[in-house]
């Protein structure tokens, strides 16, 4: 089968690494940039010893995503830098919300005593929820912020649940699918009427259950995931910085004659009973099957001329714009370590997070600091044209009053990143399903893998590429 992936960030480099693992060649990935990776993108300033990440960082080694992963980077014999859970970076997680920098609980002990910016015990949240009656969805879905107001109250929605979908995906929580993202919860609470009681009620159904493992890793297990379990990992990066990884699929790629084309985009794409049609710079490609590993909105005008309503469902996936700015300040300048914070939308400021780099990794004595603005706000604070002037102004202004810093960055980075994390609003796994469903009746020789249906993590991306290929004739 001669087969075509479209787009070579994490998740079309891993669909070329499973076709070919699955059927060998012919096989050929084109790209539009002059550079693998997408989003994924690490600056290694070895004058300072430092590392500047404008994409993800860290991975979490957890369940079946995380296992698979394992196994890509022991294939590609990379080498991984653990972050065990004793780690401060791994127990320390902080909001920045009410005018001071607020250390989240990190064990059971933490339900009990009212730590800012909450104003009564967290275990009064978990009785409400046991206490709440469930609610039927009407459509099937709700938001996330309305979820979790209506099971554990508003101060919750409002400085745990908010934040944290800013850091997920830069998103409003009003917004975003409890369906697509927390499926679990939102399921205990239909089911059993209450995450409380279906979390209960899962853990009893566990234990008396026989020890037999499912899935992919049934049979054996990564050795690097064993290793995570053992070793109790609360989340790795990789020597060099996360797009080492993209690099050496790429490598690993093009050693095994697999076509790598960068600055190739796709232009059009059209499908007949004996396959697809591409044009690549103005020539007509044809093969049995492309998997497309591209953005919703990037796809969708590519397929509009002979399937327009699947480019309008494609177009309906919303994307927000990202402003990353990376700052290095020489010496330890943190009062409080940690993984990082972030901030609350109520607390109306321009900054979604920021992460503490250095407290993750060495970083050669300096600190090391990415702050994260925009996502759904992003005109709201910026407008259509930011200046980098701006954007460094406003993102050290507040560095330094959050963190008590009054040294100024001795370096500093800026990306401004387009449409660069798909929205999961409330439909969203309907939608998806409604697209993968047109794709299936009419027979399509297209599968779609990559962030804006399967999960935004790198685990997501990745695995979401190896069960598209999995399902393939």
């Amino acid at each position: 089968m001669k087969t075509a992936v479209l787009g070579a960030g994490l998740s079309g480099l891993s669909a070329g690494y499973y076709l070919l693992r699955r059927f060998g060649k012919p096989l050929t990935i084109y790209e539009a940039l002059p550079r693998v990776g997408g989003w994924v993108r690490s600056e290694n300033r070895k004058d300072g010893n430092f590392i500047f990440e404008s994409g993800p960082r860290t991975i979490r080694p957890v369940g079946e995503p995380g296992a698979n992963t394992l196994e890509l980077v022991e294939e590609l014999k990379l080498t991984v830098k653990p972050i065990p859970r004793s780690h401060v970076a791994a127990r320390n997680r902080m909001l920045y919300a009410k005018g001071q920098l607020c250390l989240l609980p990190n064990g059971p002990k933490g339900l009990f005593g009212v730590l800012p910016p909450f104003t009564k015990p967290l275990y009064k949240a978990l009785l409400r929820d046991l206490f709440t009656k469930s609610t039927p969805a009407k459509t099937g879905d709700e938001s996330i912020y309305s979820f979790v107001e209506r099971r554990f109250g508003k101060e919750i929605a409002d400085y745990a649940i908010s934040p944290m979908i800013c850091g997920i995906c830069a998103g409003n929580a009003r917004e975003i699918s409890v369906r697509f993202l927390m499926e679990g919860l939102f399921e205990k609470e239909q089911k059993y009427g209450g995450v409380l009681k279906g979390t209960l009620f899962a853990l009893f159904k566990n234990q008396s259950k026989k020890d037999t493992k499912e899935g992919l890793f049934a049979q054996r297990q990564p050795k690097l995931y064993t290793q995570a379990l053992q070793e109790k990992w609360a989340m790795y990066g990789l020597q060099g910085g996360l797009e080492i990884l993209p690099r050496a699929m790429r490598k690993y790629l093009v050693e095994r004659d697999v076509n790598v084309q960068l600055s190739n985009e796709c232009r059009n794409l059209s499908f007949n009973s004996t396959g697809a049609q591409m044009t690549i710079k103005d020539a007509e490609v044809l093969v049995d099957h492309v998997v497309s590993a591209l953005p919703a909105h990037k796809l969708a005008p590519l397929v509009k001329q002979q399937h327009p309503s699947l480019c309008a469902e494609l177009m309906e996936i919303p994307y927000v714009d990202v402003v990353v700015v990376n700052l290095q300040f020489e010496g330890n300048l943190l009062k409080q370590d940690g993984f990082g914070l972030l901030v609350p939308p109520v607390e109306k400021l321009p900054i979604l997070g920021v992460i503490f780099d250095s407290c993750c990794f060495d970083m050669g004595g300096n600190t090391v600091l990415t702050v994260m603005m925009g996502g759904h706000w992003f005109e709201q604070w910026f407008g259509d044209r930011p200046s980098q002037k701006q954007i460094l102004d406003l993102a050290t202004s507040h560095v330094q009053k959050i963190l008590h810093i009054s040294e100024e960055p001795k370096f500093s980075r800026i990306h401004t990143l387009h449409k660069c994390i798909p929205q999961y609003t409330v439909g969203h796994k309907r939608r998806v399903e409604s697209i993968r469903n047109y794709i299936k009746f009419f027979n399509l020789p297209l599968s779609l893998c990559g962030a804006a249906y399967d999960g935004v993590g790198i685990n997501d991306v990745i695995l979401s590429a190896r069960r598209q290929v999995e399902a393939l004739p």
